[in-house]
């Protein structure tokens, strides 16, 4: 049972992944910045930084992620869906979103089928190291639980 969330555990957690989402576009763009700023407005700067529309752009998608994370992987809105079905849920909606982007911002030319094969490759491992990362955390708090639960037929 997921205890209740304020505002501010809901800021948080936007921020959080507004700051790695950030984090990685610094060093994508200090390593591939140059080559990259005329093909995606992600990389407009080049290596020499962000733009604030791309800051903000990435702070929508950090809106977006969170809000989907509350609705697909918290037991909030949704309390009798598979977990499987919640995941693929939540990363289909995360995949369109991105694709809206795509097209809207022009993160990348869509007409490029190699960008749309890294981004594939690219989104593919970010959602197979996410799943990861969740199952960890998910026998981290199950082990948890048990040990309390362990601690108290004791």
């Amino acid at each position: 049972m997921e205890e209740k969330k304020s505002i501010f555990d809901y800021i948080r957690q936007l921020f959080t992944i507004y700051g790695v989402m950030v984090l990685m576009f610094v060093i994508f763009n200090l390593i591939i910045g140059d080559e990259a700023k005329s093909v995606s407005s992600l990389f407009a700067l080049g290596s020499q930084g962000l733009l604030s529309a791309t800051l903000l752009q990435l702070l929508f998608m950090a809106l977006i992620i969170t809000a989907a994370q509350n609705v697909f992987l918290t037991d909030i809105l949704i309390k009798n869906l598979a977990l499987i079905v919640r995941n693929i849920l939540f990363f289909v909606t995360i995949m369109i979103a991105i694709i809206v982007f795509v097209i809207v911002f022009g993160w990348f030319p869509i007409e490029n089928a190699a960008a749309w094969v890294g981004f594939i490759v690219s989104f593919a491992v970010c959602t197979g190291v996410s799943a990861l990362l969740m199952r960890l955390e998910e026998n981290a708090e199950n082990k948890k639980m048990q040990d309390a639960l362990n601690k108290l037929k004791k």
